[in-house]
């Protein structure tokens, strides 16, 4: 049958709820909500490009999903920069019980953030306001995903990254030339873990973060 332009692809459950990453049922089925959600919401609210609904689970939550296995022991509390429609910090908070602080400027996003949050029982905090000029406690775990070049994102963390903290950062093919302008002004420990849903992308890991 053919589709009239702008139509969003049908997604079957049995696709969704497959992951390769180590999720108990329950979390799949609250990511499951989430991830229904969205794709009902994206048909009004820009959250995701609508070339990538039918790969949803796959392109977005499992690429998400695989930030988990590096967060620290005993983290309590972390902040999601530029949270957009919940990736990562949503499905994180979502798949680890964690308390992610979601920092989103557009309202539309936020609204989607607090209703998805609702239901799936995410445990999460939404700031509907710019990454400047939010006031929140120095977290030990930032997150980020397709916001911005590393060097800028070390500047927004400036005020939120806590001294013993870890930054997660989703980054593509140019990760490599972010780090080089980024420590032109910023000192940092770097890893570099290659990611496990994209062949070009990258999990940088940084650590003990001071302005040179």
């Amino acid at each position: 049958m053919k589709r009239s332009p702008g139509e969003s692809v049908p997604v079957s459950r049995e696709t969704m709820a497959s992951t390769t990453l180590p999720v108990s049922r329950e979390t799949k089925e609250r990511l499951q909500i989430y991830a229904d959600l969205l794709l009902r919401w994206n048909q009004r609210v820009n959250l995701i490009g609508r070339a990538d609904e039918a790969q949803f689970w796959q392109r977005h939550i499992e690429d998400s999903l695989q930030l988990a296995a590096h967060i620290p022991p005993q983290t309590e509390r972390a902040i999601d920069l530029g949270s957009g429609g919940g990736l990562p910090g949503l499905v994180l908070a979502i798949a680890t019980g964690i308390h992610f602080d979601l920092v989103e400027s557009d309202n539309r996003k936020s609204a989607f953030l607090r209703e998805a949050a609702r239901a799936a029982g995410a445990p999460v905090t939404v700031h509907p306001v710019r990454i400047e000029a939010v006031k929140l406690p120095k977290a030990r775990l930032i997150t980020a995903r397709a916001l911005a070049p590393v060097a800028q994102l070390l500047g927004l963390m400036e005020n939120l990254l806590a001294p013993d903290g870890i930054a997660l950062l989703l980054k593509g093919a140019a990760a490599e030339q972010e780090l080089t302008g980024a420590q032109l002004a910023w000192n940092m420990r770097i890893q570099r873990i290659p990611s496990r849903t994209h062949p070009a992308g990258v999990i940088l890991k940084l650590s003990e973060v001071t302005r040179a």
